[in-house]
């Protein structure tokens, strides 16, 4: 993991600071709260609808079984509500679909000394939020992953520091967010990011990025293009530097909903292409922020292997234990160095929503990570963690140790891992719930048989058209919608993420008119009995979709209206 040196660790202590003297004089009244408001989201601080939430952001989804104990502490000290309607609420945080973790609970008054908890482990919510360049994401196996082209964490780590405050991006058209993908397998759904990397070698030797530009959820999804095949490392700062002013300079200010630069994309073309490159050459010919050989080699080396970890021979696994077999082949994932294992730790249970942790599951993970992975865990855009650093002779032990915390369902990338939102539970934006029906569906696949059968499906549930769900991307996607008042559900089939198993990214496809809030879930349910009618031996759910086309599906899922049910 990146180490904080003595000027990372003053800078973020020094920004907690600020925001302490910020808070007072608002609390004070000196301070209005619309004076107020944008010095908070810098910091990551939202009002929501029923208290403030905070976003805490985990570069790349780097995080040390340290900094978890911290959270951990946040959510069991300051996000519990004491009194009032909301009493007892709380004492949880919730793993978001950009690698972040938020709070629902925590009261403002209390904001100041919870960042200077988060500084004591070298954490924040620095542009967490605001129209700036938002947390980089990547792939939650990078470092570990056998098909690893480029190790991309000390990319992203440079990446992070460059645009932190960064003065000319602080005040961009709209918010702004970089994935960044070193494997040959997309695992960081770079395609539907503002900026997309992918890291390449060329026939020298030499690495580079193919770099995408434009894609994005929210009210109108789009994949991102390419702009450049290939622009050496030593440049890329350059190269989104372009990218960003020319956006910067052209992105609509005037509508919210066409600000962001995928919309600019989209209208331009390659007139949009043609400025970033004129701008591109135009920096480089001046005294460009090339990112220096010494500064690459300081950061890479905060990311090589862990001390005491080395090759050893493969153990074979006894797998006469169903559960144990089942758990190795779900929750069990390849690695590049023999011997060992990157383990998945399911977030997914009935009762709970998906991606929230309560203080005692958080100090539960930490510990498996400090006895099992070197103290280190990932956090994926899935809403699970994982542990990257699994001796394969322990991961029997391992098994039952996370079987006993409740870590141990086996349904990585099947229909109860699924993805959704905090919803309208929570969230000021929200148009309907979507963890009542996260919840639902969970009740009815709790047969492990049948969710194995059911085989790979990426069911993902947005409560608003932000998509913070990603139900774009979803095989099955569900989007919130309001109607006078009432909440209704868009579904949506055939969406990818751009994953091996999705294949290219791209947006679903809606079914018809929207399903009332009673019908959504039979309506999901009938879609699932018909990919059980339709498959052939071996095929997967997205698989069946595209070659039998989405009429049967649709036709199921209007058979069980009610409600809206047309005569």
């Amino acid at each position: 993991m990146y180490r904080y040196t003595d000027f990372d660790r003053h800078f973020v202590h020094q920004r907690a600071a600020q925001y302490r003297d910020q808070l007072e004089r608002h609390l004070r009244g000196q301070l209005g709260a619309d004076e107020f408001r944008p010095l908070r989201l810098q910091n990551g601080w939202y009002v929501q609808r029923h208290a403030p939430m905070l976003r805490v952001a985990v570069p790349y989804g780097e995080l040390s079984s340290r900094q978890l104990r911290q959270l951990a502490r946040i959510a069991r000290e300051f996000d519990v509500v004491r009194e009032g309607p909301f009493a007892g609420q709380g004492g949880y945080g919730h793993f978001t679909t950009r690698q972040n973790l938020q709070y629902n609970w925590i009261a403002l008054k209390n904001s100041a000394e919870v960042m200077d908890l988060l500084a004591a482990v070298d954490m924040h919510g620095i542009q967490t939020s605001g129209n700036c360049i938002r947390n980089i994401t990547s792939d939650a196996f990078a470092g570990i992953a056998p098909d690893e082209i480029v190790d991309p964490r000390p990319y992203c780590e440079i990446l992070r520091q460059w645009s932190t405050l960064h003065p000319e991006f602080a005040f961009l058209p709209r918010k702004f967010k970089i994935a960044v993908s070193g494997a040959e397998e997309d695992r960081a759904a770079i395609l539907w990011h503002d900026i997309g990397l992918q890291l390449r070698k060329n026939e020298a030797g030499e690495v580079g990025f193919e770099v995408f530009v434009g894609g994005g959820m929210g009210r109108t999804p789009i994949i991102a293009s390419r702009i450049a095949a290939f622009v050496p490392w030593q440049q890329i700062l350059v190269y989104i530097e372009a990218i960003v002013r020319v956006y910067n300079l052209y992105g609509r200010r005037d509508n919210l909903y066409k600000a962001r630069i995928k919309i600019l994309v989209k209208a331009e073309g390659q007139k949009y292409f043609d400025a970033v490159n004129a701008e591109f050459a135009a920096l480089l010919a001046e005294q460009p922020s090339l990112i220096p050989e010494a500064e690459l080699a300081r950061v890479s080396a905060c990311f090589e292997m862990p001390e005491g970890v080395k090759p050893e021979a493969s153990v074979p696994q006894d797998t006469s234990d169903t559960a144990f077999a089942r758990w190795l082949s779900r929750n069990v994932h390849g690695h590049r160095v023999a011997g060992y294992r990157a383990v998945t730790l399911s977030l997914k249970r009935v009762g709970i929503a998906p991606g929230d942790c309560t203080a005692e599951v958080m100090e539960a993970a930490a510990s498996l990570a400090e006895q099992y992975s070197q103290g280190e865990l990932r956090v994926t855009h899935r809403q699970n963690l994982v542990l990257p650093w699994v001796r394969e002779a322990d991961l029997p032990a391992l098994f039952q140790a996370a079987r006993a915390a409740g870590f141990a369902t086996p349904n990585a990338g099947r229909l109860t891992d699924q993805i959704a939102c905090p919803g309208g539970d929570f969230c000021a934006l929200a148009n309907a719930r979507s963890l009542p029906l996260a919840a639902e569906i969970a009740e009815r696949y709790q047969d492990l048989d049948e969710v194995e059968d059911l085989g790979d499906i990426d069911l993902h549930i947005s409560g608003c058209i932000n998509s913070c769900g990603h139900h774009h991307s979803g095989h099955i996607g569900v989007l919130g919608v309001d109607k006078d008042g009432t909440e209704w559900y868009q579904l949506t089939l055939g969406g990818s993420d751009g994953s091996r198993l999705s294949g290219t990214a791209q947006a679903g496809k809606v079914v018809g008119p929207s399903f009332a809030a009673d019908e959504i879930a039979d309506a999901v349910e009938a879609v699932l009995d018909t990919f059980k009618t339709e498959r052939q031996a071996g095929e997967r759910f997205i698989e069946t979709l595209r070659r039998v086309g989405h009429e049967p599906f649709k036709l199921a899922a209007n058979a069980v209206r009610t409600s809206t049910a047309r005569a």
